[in-house]
């Protein structure tokens, strides 16, 4: 198969849209609702789980097994943790990020009552001319933050009235800014680049008629920053799944800035070596620009699948993304590579011929051969 060109003005557009639309872990059925519609202009049937997941399918010459990717919706956020006599917010995190990236952040605060007001994470000591060193000599953590709400209030009634309370939902903007020269800055690219870069792909299947080897799931998962992920998504004929997730930019990592990671290993362990290496392969005859790379402190929707329960291979695939879970920056090209590898993943021929079991000929493998016919009785 020619391989098929990525619309990056498309790719562009679908990560701009998401990062405009706030999805904080338990709060993403906005971005649910923009992701199902896209599916719907693009001809993808698609269905939700119980918990608000989506499970879409590009449908293959076989049903069965069935390959999966996934990406979630999901992104870092806050929560209402107190309101303050003097009028402002105690606030306390959700998903795992530290708190001097919330300094300075702009937010909107959810109400029950359909209210949402604006508002900035600001450390207890933000003025060098009241406190003098004493805003550099303050400890970075979150008991250390409140929000300051755009409007006149300065009491707890006035928080009150206004319909504020404990548990309410607060998203960060994102204030994405795209670059000329390709580069892609804001929050939450994380993962929404990987959303958006799914999104490109099954575009490019659509729009060029290509019907893929296998059937095909594209999983939006809603909770992957708390940790459930792919946990409760999956079919069980899916034979295996392709996560979307960052690769970290730093010294000690081999993230590839201007293309595709595939990762090796994360802190759940190591992915599928077979299906790992089809996608290494994948992108040499694609000509893919790629790197290969470890990540030791993070898991990706991969993990929470397999410790389900799920018997699938796993493997994630990566975009660049410098300062993760902060002030986030990544690259069009990057992303463009993981749609490629994408497309070319979904539009490949089975991991295993059909004389194959999973681990050799089954000539080689007897024992294998016979539980296969023992299930049939």
């Amino acid at each position: 198969m020619t391989k098929l060109q990525i619309d990056q003005e498309y790719l562009k557009e679908q990560l701009k849209n998401l990062l405009l639309t706030p999805s904080p872990s338990g709060m993403t059925n906005d971005a649910v609702r923009y992701v199902c519609a896209e599916l719907e202009k693009l001809d993808i049937r698609y269905e939700l789980t119980r918990r608000g997941a989506i499970r879409a399918i590009i449908q293959g010459k076989n049903y069965s097994p069935r390959r999966a990717v996934a990406a979630h919706l999901d992104t870092l956020g806050g929560m209402v943790k107190g309101l303050k006599r003097e009028g402002r917010l105690r606030v306390v995190p959700i998903g795992h990020w530290n708190a001097r990236f919330a300094e300075g952040a702009r937010v909107k605060v959810h109400c029950d009552n359909g209210q949402v007001y604006t508002g900035t994470i600001l450390p207890l000591k933000a003025s060098g001319h009241t406190y003098n060193k004493g805003v550099d000599e303050q400890p970075s953590d979150w008991s250390n933050l409140e929000i300051r709400i755009d409007e006149p209030v300065n009491q707890i009634d006035q928080l009150w009235d206004m319909g504020i309370r404990v548990g309410d939902f607060v998203s960060v903007d994102s204030n994405p800014e795209f670059s000329k020269s390709g580069h892609i800055n804001g929050r939450h690219l994380d993962d929404k680049a990987g959303v958006a870069s799914m999104l490109a792909a099954a575009k490019a299947i659509r729009d060029a008629g290509v019907e893929p080897e296998l059937d095909c799931h594209l999983l939006f998962t809603i909770s992957e920053e708390v940790g459930v992920g792919a946990s409760h998504i999956l079919h069980g004929e899916v034979a295996e799944m392709v996560s979307i997730d960052n690769g970290t930019i730093a010294p000690e990592q081999n993230t590839c800035e201007y293309g595709v990671t595939i990762a090796m290993q994360d802190s759940s362990g190591p992915f599928d070596r077979p299906l790992t290496q089809h996608l290494i392969n994948l992108c040499k005859r694609e000509e893919i620009e790629f790197s290969r790379d470890v990540f030791m402190y993070y898991r990706s929707d991969a993990a929470s699948a397999l410790e389900a329960g799920n018997d699938i291979r796993t493997a994630l695939i990566c975009f660049a993304l410098d300062a993760s879970h902060g002030w986030e920056r990544t690259h069009i090209d990057s992303l463009d590579s993981v749609a490629s590898l994408l497309v070319g993943y979904m539009c490949s021929k089975p991991l295993f011929a059909e004389h194959e079991n999973v681990i050799g000929d089954d000539s080689e493998y007897p024992l294998i051969a016979a539980d296969r016919e023992r299930l049939k009785m």
